[in-house]
Formats: structure tokens, C-alpha cells, sequence
């Protein structure tokens, strides 16, 4: 499989001058691609508006998109060990995740998105009332959800496989033709979709993959009147640029950004609060959108929690994402290693206290490894429970009573995800339901194509998966018919 250039309009392209894709786990250079120049990313954006005006896809039976698109994933899953290699190389990821999330759940979550798209209806008859019908002297009241057009479908470098398929397979089951624009840091694994395109026979245009290090191809994809729809996921700034970019052509948007997410102990669950706080740094060094950085505990128990915590995190096996024993890799670039240092210092100068971790751990001569953190924070306006940190870095806050929880909680700009945890499950779910997030998980959590994920506030517009992240994708019409007199 070319792994070094763009797909566009059904071939690999030429592409301009090449940038390094960079290992973060040894800082060695995993390849170099050549970046699509301007021209190439407006030659996809020209591909798929043609391919979709022509309805060459979007015209195809549900059924027909179904099995082109089950042959696209069986290409796929056919190279699972170079592209689990690869996942690992280019994220610094432990191969676990890489092969059991990003590879394992992103097939399943393709495969059932393609099954729930046609559990579906898609046209129906209107419910109006008949008397109502009559006297407007209409026959029959019909909406249908038709695609929306061409997607932009821009994703970033936390799980890169499983997030385009989270974009990808919806869009084109809803017969948008799509331009799928990777993160510039880990752009091999999505580069696997037009392979797959190639092998299952999707017409050219319908799906392009556009890889170029800079903000100019992004922008393109963000602004041209062509596009119908941007779908992001990413920081909370670059979706507000985003929207900016969007705005003169009104395009449709759907951002899925920064999380500051709140795990809550109630006083009977203190106890779990070690294998909670070691969710949020293990796999992904808590480059996680929806990672629970904020534990709440109840403030009598905090130093219990502190310390319960504090062992937890030493016990997290920092190392080499190719070696099975690991469950931490670095963060992705030296610039992300140095904002977690910067909030650390924050954290710190605003009295908060370092109980584990802060630094960059021993043994480790090349590699952006930073360690697993437990911070002792006095409150919630300390900036680091105030800002997305992205990185192994947990704020441990001490609550007075639920009141105080959820008021903690809910002051934040985002609102992504959640937790809560209690033996009584009512209880828990009472604090769940008072709380401004797009998802909360109490005492289990869920990632399935049948259940949405999106945020509240600054944390995103519209969803992804479930039938909302379905319907995301598609136009409603209404159709009202009559007989002609």
C-alpha cells in the first residue's frame, strides 16, 4: 500500500515537498510523506462535489452502500498487523490499545454503524392530522433524511483510525462523498482508507484522503463553498476558528472538542477511586477528550483518596508502546510534554501540590515521556481543573456535600463527559442527571455505534455515532403531496 502520499479522487497523488511523520516514542523518523499541495486539495474537493452531484454514489441503494462498504472494512481488518504497527509507531500508543480499541472496536464500530444506518427509516410518512391533511387538501405528508454532501472530516491524533472511522463510515452510508483530512502528526493509519477505497471499488471522488502538515489544505477544506459540512474533532480554539471559516458559506458543523471531564466518588465508593484515576493516564497518556481528569471526592476522605491514588499511578508501567508490559507511552510531541510541565508549575503556583509524578521519569534518554501526575488541587479554580491539559495529569478536588459535587462539576466551560460512582446505583444516577456533559457513565461506560457522544457548552456542537451521529450527516425535506385539480 503507498503509505507516503495523498489519495485523491480515486489515486494516489504526487504531492509536494515531504515532512516527517516522527516516532514520539524514540523521536525517529517513521516516514516521510509527501504533503498534498493546494492544488490537490482542491482537486479532492472538486472530485467529490462532482461525485456526489452525480449521484454515482448517493443515488446507490442503501443496500448496495452497505456491501461496498462491508468490502471496505474486510480490506482493512486483512492488514491488521501492519496497521496495528503502525498506529503504535506514529501515536505512541501501547500496542494494546492500538490493537484492541483503535483496530478492534473501530471495525466493530464501522460494521454496526452500517447495520444501524439501515435499521433506519430514512423516508416516512409526516405524522399530521387528517382533518388538517384535508383542508390543505393534501394526499400524503412525507420527511426524508437525504445526505447532506460533500464532509470534511477533519480528526485528530489521539486514536486517528477509530476516530475517521467514526466519521468516515457514517458520512458514506449516508451517501456524502468525503474528504478525510488526518492530523499531520499520525497521518499513515488513515492513509489505509484509500487502500480500501481502491479494493472495494468505491467510485472515484467519493472518498479522498488529503495529508499536508500545515493550517492552508485544513483551511481549504473549512472554507470552500464546495464543501456542504466540516466535522471536527480536536481542540475547543481550532473549533472556534473552525466556525469562523465555516461561517461565510454557512456550512454545517459539527465539532466534538475539549473536555475537562469530572469523575465523582460518592462517600461509599472512595475505595474505587485508585482504578478510576488509573483509566485516565493508562493507554492514551490521557490524551483523551472525554478523560475523567477532575476526581471529586468528598472532602473529608481527600487525603485517603491522595494517597490511594498516588500508589495507583506507581504501579502504571511507563514504557516502550511495542512492549506488551507497558500501559503508558509518551505524549505526542515535545510540545505537548512541555504544556503538561507548564500546568503542573500552574497547579503548583496557585497552591495546589504535586503528590506524584510532575516530571519527566528516569531512563528515558529520547522519547516525550512524561509521568503519570496525581495533583492535590485546593479547588476548582486552580488552572489545572480549569484547562484541558492533555496528558498522564490528574487534579484530585475535595467536595462538602452531592450539592457541592455537581456545582463543582458543572463550573466549567465544558461539558463532554462525566462519571459517577456509588453502590447505590440510584443515587448515582440522580447526581448523573443533574449534570451539564454530553455523557456520563455511571459506575461502567459504553462506546458503541448505538449510543451518541458530543458535548455540552464549549465542548462541541451536534453528535457522533448513534442515530443523532447518523442523522448529523443528512438534510431533512419535507414533501407535501396533492392531487392536482
Amino acid at each position: 500500500m503507498p503509505q507516503r502520499c495523498s489519495y485523491i479522487a480515486g489515486a494516489w497523488a504526487d504531492g509536494g515537498e515531504a515532512f516527517a511523520v516522527q516516532n514520539p516514542a524514540d523521536e525517529t523518523n517513521v516516514a516521510d510523506v509527501a504533503a498534498a499541495r493546494p492544488a490537490e486539495t482542491g482537486r479532492a474537493i472538486a472530485a467529490a462535489r462532482r461525485s456526489f452531484d452525480s449521484g454515482v454514489w448517493a443515488d446507490l441503494p442503501a443496500r448496495d452502500r452497505a456491501t461496498v462498504l462491508h468490502a471496505f472494512l474486510d480490506h482493512i481488518e486483512a492488514v491488521k498487523e501492519e496497521l496495528v504497527a503502525t498506529m503504535v509507531a506514529e501515536a505512541g500508543q501501547p500496542v494494546f490499545f492500538a490493537e484492541g480499541v483503535q483496530f478492534g472496536s473501530g471495525l466493530a464500530l464501522g460494521r454496526d454503524t452500517i447495520d444501524l444506518y439501515q435499521s433506519m427509516r430514512h423516508e416516512e410518512a409526516n405524522p399530521v392530522p387528517i382533518d388538517e391533511l384535508v383542508r390543505a387538501g393534501v394526499t400524503l405528508s412525507v420527511r426524508r433524511h437525504e445526505p447532506v454532501g460533500v464532509v470534511a472530516a477533519i480528526t485528530p491524533y489521539n486514536a486517528a483510525f477509530m476516530m475517521a472511522v467514526q466519521k468516515v463510515i457514517p458520512a458514506l452510508m449516508a451517501g456524502c462523498s468525503v474528504i478525510l483530512r488526518p492530523s499531520p502528526l499520525t497521518p499513515l493509519s488513515s492513509l489505509i482508507f484509500g487502500a480500501a477505497a481502491d479494493a472495494a471499488g468505491l467510485p472515484p471522488g467519493v472518498l479522498s484522503v488529503v495529508v499536508e502538515p500545515g493550517p492552508d489544505g485544513a483551511e481549504l477544506l473549512t472554507s470552500h463553498p464546495a464543501v456542504d459540512m466540516v466535522s471536527f474533532t480536536g481542540s475547543t480554539a481550532v473549533g472556534r476558528l473552525i466556525l469562523a471559516q465555516a461561517a461565510p458559506t454557512v456550512k454545517r458543523v459539527a465539532l466534538e472538542l475539549g473536555g475537562k471531564s469530572a469523575q465523582i466518588y460518592l462517600p461509599d465508593a472512595v475505595d474505587r477511586a485508585g482504578r478510576g484515576a488509573a483509566a485516565v493516564v493508562a493507554a492514551t497518556a490521557g490524551q483523551a477528550c472525554v478523560a475523567a481528569t477532575r476526581m471529586l471526592v468528598p472532602r473529608d476522605r481527600k487525603d485517603e483518596v491522595v494517597e490511594a491514588v498516588s500508589r495507583a499511578y506507581a504501579g502504571i508501567t511507563v514504557g516502550a508502546p511495542t512492549d506488551p508490559k507497558s500501559l503508558m507511552g509518551p505524549v505526542i510531541s515535545a510540545a505537548q510534554r512541555e504544556r503538561c510541565e507548564r500546568y503542573v508549575a500552574l497547579a503548583q503556583q496557585n497552591g495546589g501540590s504535586v503528590a506524584f509524578g510532575g516530571g519527566q521519569p528516569d531512563g528515558f534518554d529520547r522519547g516525550y515521556y512524561f509521568e503519570p501526575t496525581v495533583l492535590d488541587l485546593p479547588g476548582n479554580a486552580n488552572p489545572a481543573a480549569r484547562e484541558e491539559i492533555f496528558g498522564p495529569v490528574i487534579g484530585i478536588i475535595g467536595y462538602a456535600d452531592l450539592d457541592d459535587a455537581v456545582r463543582i462539576t458543572n463550573d466549567s466551560e465544558y461539558g463532554l463527559s462525566g462519571q459517577v460512582y456509588s453502590r447505590d446505583t440510584a443515587a448515582a444516577t440522580a447526581v448523573a442527571r443533574r449534570l451539564r456533559t454530553g455523557a456520563v457513565n455511571v459506575n461502567t461506560g459504553l462506546f458503541s455505534a448505538y449510543a451518541p457522544s458530543g458535548g455540552y457548552k464549549q465542548s462541541g456542537l451536534g453528535r457522533e455515532r448513534g442515530p443523532d451521529g447518523i442523522r448529523a450527516f443528512q438534510e431533512v425535506k419535507h414533501i407535501a403531496i396533492g392531487a392536482l385539480r
